[in-house]
C-alpha cells in the first residue's frame, strides 16, 4: 500500500502540473489565473478564457470592442464574465500548486550569475515568436515570430527598424517559421515549417533563394565561421551542411553531417573552436515526457559529449528540459530550461557536466539564446513575447 502511494506522488504532481499548464494559465501572457482581480479568468463570448489583464488590454479604449486573440470573434469588453470553472478549479487544487515567480533575491544567484537589463518586443510587437538571431556586423536583433509579417528586426534601442516575410502561401512568403539565423554577410535565413523549406533573405527583406523538396522538416539553422549554414531536419533526425553564394541567390553544395539523431531541433555553432551542439528531443516508447539530450560534436562530426535530462537531474534538484543551446565566448554550453525557468551553464564540452545556473528569475518561457559581442546574453521568452537582455553585474 505504501509503495503504491509513493509510486502515485509523481504522477499526480505530473497531472496537476499539466491542469496548471493547460487549463490555468492565460494563453495570452501566460501568467497564471487568480482571484485576484487582474488575474481573474474571463469568458469571451466565444468561449476562450483570458485573464481581466489582458481583456482590458485587448480592448478598444472608448468603445471597450475587442478580438478573440485564438478565432477573432468580435466582441466587447462589458460581455465578458468570470469563468467559474476556472476559479474553482484554483480553489480545489489551492496549495498543490507551484508558488508564482519569487522576486530577484541577490542570495540565490549563483556565482556568475546574469541580471536582466532592459527587455524589447511585447506582445503585439511579437506574437509567439520562435527564433531570434543577431547580425554580425550591425548588431541588430532579427526574431522570426507568428505576426502578419513573420521576420522583424530590431535596432540598437530594441526599436522595429525592418520587418518582412509575409505570411501566405507564395514561395516567398514564410508559413511558419522555427529559427533564424544571420549570416556574415547579413543574410537572413529562415526554416519554414509550412513549406518544409529554407528560405533566405537579404537583410532589406527581397527574396534571394528558396530550398524545397530536400527536408522532411527543417527546423534549428545556425551560421558557421566560413558563412555555410547548418540546419538540423527534426523529422529525419539529421543535421545537414549548405554552402550558399548568398548575393547571387545560389545553392552550392550540401552535405549530410549527422544522422540517426532523435528529433533534433536546436543547433549552435562555437565561434572559439567549431564545435557544434544540436539538441535533440526524443519521441520514442522508451522516452520520459519531455526528455532532451544535448550533444557536442567536433568540427570533424566526432562526438565529444552528451548529457540528457536524467543526467542532468543527477546534479541539479528540479527536472531539466533544454529548449535552446548556444555557446558563449569561453566556448561553453549554454542551454535555456522550460521546466525550471532558467539558463544554465553545462561548462566546456570536454568537462561535460559543470552544471551553474545564471539566470534564475524573470523568466517565463525561453525558447532562444545569442550572445552579442559585448557579452550580454540576449534570451527570447516566448511567454513573454519579448526579447530580454542579461548582463553580468561587476560592482
Amino acid at each position: 500500500m505504501g509503495a503504491e502511494a509513493s509510486g502515485s506522488g509523481p504522477a499526480l504532481q505530473e497531472l496537476v502540473r499539466e491542469a496548471e499548464i493547460s487549463l490555468l494559465e492565460c494563453k495570452v501572457c501566460f501568467e497564471r489565473f487568480g482571484h485576484r482581480q487582474q488575474r481573474r479568468p474571463r469568458n469571451l463570448p466565444c468561449g476562450h478564457v483570458v485573464c481581466l489583464a489582458c481583456v482590458a488590454a485587448l480592448a478598444h479604449p472608448r468603445t471597450l470592442a475587442l478580438e478573440c486573440p485564438f478565432c477573432r470573434r468580435a466582441c466587447r469588453g462589458c460581455d465578458t464574465s468570470d469563468c467559474l470553472p476556472v476559479l474553482h478549479l484554483l480553489e480545489l487544487l489551492g496549495s498543490t500548486l507551484r508558488p508564482g515567480p519569487a522576486a530577484p533575491r541577490a542570495a540565490t544567484c549563483a556565482p556568475g550569475a546574469l541580471t536582466c537589463h532592459r527587455a524589447f518586443g511585447g506582445w503585439g510587437t511579437l506574437v509567439n515568436p520562435t527564433g531570434l538571431a543577431l547580425c554580425p556586423k550591425t548588431g541588430r536583433v532579427v526574431v522570426v515570430h507568428d505576426g502578419r509579417r513573420r521576420v522583424k528586426i530590431f535596432d540598437s534601442g530594441g526599436g522595429c527598424a525592418h520587418q518582412f516575410g509575409e505570411k501566405g502561401e507564395a514561395a516567398q512568403d514564410v508559413r511558419y517559421p522555427l529559427d533564424v539565423t544571420v549570416t556574415n554577410d547579413c543574410h537572413v535565413v529562415v526554416t519554414d515549417a509550412g513549406d518544409r523549406s529554407i528560405k533566405v533573405f537579404d537583410f532589406f527583406g527581397q527574396i534571394k533563394l528558396v530550398i524545397a523538396g530536400q527536408f522532411s522538416l527543417p527546423w534549428g539553422v545556425e551560421t558557421t565561421p566560413q558563412n555555410g549554414v547548418v540546419v538540423t531536419d527534426a523529422e529525419a533526425g539529421s543535421l545537414h551542411l549548405l554552402e550558399v553564394d548568398f548575393p547571387e541567390g545560389v545553392l552550392q553544395r550540401t552535405e549530410r553531417l549527422q544522422v540517426h539523431l532523435c528529433s533534433p531541433r536546436g543547433v549552435a555553432v562555437s565561434w572559439l573552436t567549431g564545435a557544434i551542439a544540436v539538441l535533440e528531443h526524443p519521441l520514442g516508447l522508451g522516452s520520459a515526457v519531455g526528455s532532451t539530450t544535448v550533444k557536442v560534436f567536433s568540427p570533424t562530426m566526432q562526438l565529444i559529449s552528451q548529457v540528457d535530462s536524467f543526467g542532468l537531474s543527477l546534479f541539479f534538484p528540479s527536472r531539466i528540459t533544454a529548449s535552446a543551446v548556444t555557446f558563449d565566448h569561453q566556448g561553453n554550453v549554454i542551454v535555456a530550461d522550460t521546466s525550471g525557468q532558467a539558463v544554465l551553464c553545462l561548462g566546456k564540452p570536454e568537462e561535460f557536466p559543470v552544471l551553474k545556473p545564471i539566470i534564475t528569475h524573470g523568466l517565463c518561457h525561453p525558447v532562444a539564446l545569442t550572445f552579442t559581442k559585448e557579452n550580454a546574453l540576449l534570451v527570447l521568452d516566448s511567454a513573454a513575447h519579448s526579447i530580454k537582455v542579461y548582463k553580468a553585474d561587476w560592482g
